[in-house]
């Protein structure tokens, strides 16, 4: 990433990672990532807002030494994670005298995670400033969007919210203000990693909302120059609202399952239910997910295997449970061959779900005459269940 001036005496100095693929070797990243990182001169201080991942610190270094930073006296932590985080230990070699700054908590784990000196820190709390000459850094604590220790930083004079993970998108992009191509990362982002935390993501909200923001810049993606529109979307993801839309997520070994899928995918779309329709084998984790933003139904198909449900499924149904959307239905379709165990697997594993379990169709075998009557029925109920919500007409 380039060096990109924000305001006058405010810089992305970041790094870009275009080919990253997995993030903790679990988060598919279709577009790569980056990772922001913002130097704020004062009049007699400089700080630096979050740091980057190791892998990409060269990147970081030269944007210094192309941004004229010779002394930077505050390494303002927003967030405890490695890619936000790992380089403050390069940092503080490559300058000496400077300080961390972060609350308490996020010291604690700074100090267990990269070996940090208690004397290498200055801990701050809800409200309290930072005074650089001219420009005057407040800090605000929002835990748990996603980590408990997380906070923001904003800086009063140039009304900008260092948001940290906080309103961000895993997109490795040339241009982070482009604001027509950054609501899909961002929702992405949102499913993946803050979804679990939706009412920390409002309670959050609420408080930032009290702030004059103009410019919000989170440590992934784009730069919001019009930061209602990101805020808007953060407010209907974390809402309980949910929409006329069913996730229909199979897996089949020998095509009695998928038989099944693609009979009740064609009846549902018949009474005017949109649906999601995921092959487990070949599925994006992060778009099942962010189809779980807005679904009202999830059905999981899938048979059973050696006593219990098929792995693909159980993995669909663990990633489903962790990510606690806010689904209001929930069912199965399966197929078996001696011995049904899909059923009681997958309601063993919804531990978070707080949707109603709608019968399951459950065919022994390939799926017959009163299998597809089954499949009818549970149509039926679904499309009724989404009009007593009020959300098919």
């Amino acid at each position: 990433m380039a060096v990109l001036k924000i305001k006058e005496g405010v810089l992305s100095v970041g790094a870009v990672h275009w080919d990253r693929r997995l993030f903790d070797e679990l988060i598919p990243l279709p577009e790569g990532t980056s990772y922001n990182s913002y130097i704020v001169k004062g009049n007699g201080k400089t700080a630096i807002i979050d740091a980057v991942d190791p892998d990409t610190k060269e990147q970081l270094f030269d944007n210094l030494g192309e941004a004229g930073v010779t002394k930077i006296d505050y390494i303002i932590a927003n967030h405890a994670e490695q890619d936000h985080a790992g380089e403050i230990t390069g940092l503080l070699k490559a300058f000496p005298g400077a300080k961390v700054v972060t609350n308490e908590k996020c010291k604690g784990m700074l100090i267990d995670l990269l070996l940090l000196k208690d004397d290498d820190f200055i801990t701050v709390k809800e409200g309290d400033t930072l005074a650089l000459g001219g420009k005057t850094l407040e800090f605000i604590l929002t835990p748990w969007v996603h980590w408990p220790e997380t906070m923001s930083t904003y800086l009063r004079e140039d009304k900008i919210l260092f948001s940290c993970d906080f309103f961000g998108s895993h997109a490795a992009v040339s241009d982070p203000f482009d604001a027509e191509h950054f609501y899909v990362p961002a929702k992405r982002y949102f499913a993946e990693i803050m979804s679990p935390f939706r009412n920390n993501v409002r309670s959050n909200l609420e408080k930032v909302k009290k702030f004059d923001i103009d410019i919000i810049a989170p440590s992934h993606g784009y730069i919001h120059k019009n930061p209602k529109l990101i805020m808007d979307a953060y407010a209907e993801w974390s809402s309980d609202d949910v929409k006329n839309e069913a996730i229909l997520a199979w897996v089949s070994m020998h095509g009695s399952t998928k038989k099944m899928a693609e009979y009740f995918r064609e009846a549902l779309i018949k009474r005017g239910v949109n649906v999601h329709y995921f092959n487990l084998t070949v599925t994006d984790a992060g778009a099942l997910a962010m189809a779980a933003v807005d679904a009202a139904t999830i059905v999981i198909g899938a048979p059973t295997v050696l006593g219990g449900i098929h792995p693909i499924a159980a993995n669909a149904a663990y990633l489903a449970n962790a990510i606690r959307p806010k689904a209001k239905f929930v069912s199965l379709i399966s197929s078996f061959g001696w011995a049904e165990k899909a059923s009681a697997a997958v309601t063993g594993m919804l531990t978070n779900f707080k949707a109603e379990l709608l019968n399951p169709v459950i065919a022994k075998g390939y799926p017959k005459e009163e299998t597809f009557k089954e499949l009818e029925r549970l149509a039926d109920e679904i499309a009724a269940k989404h009009r007593e919500a009020g959300i098919l007409k």
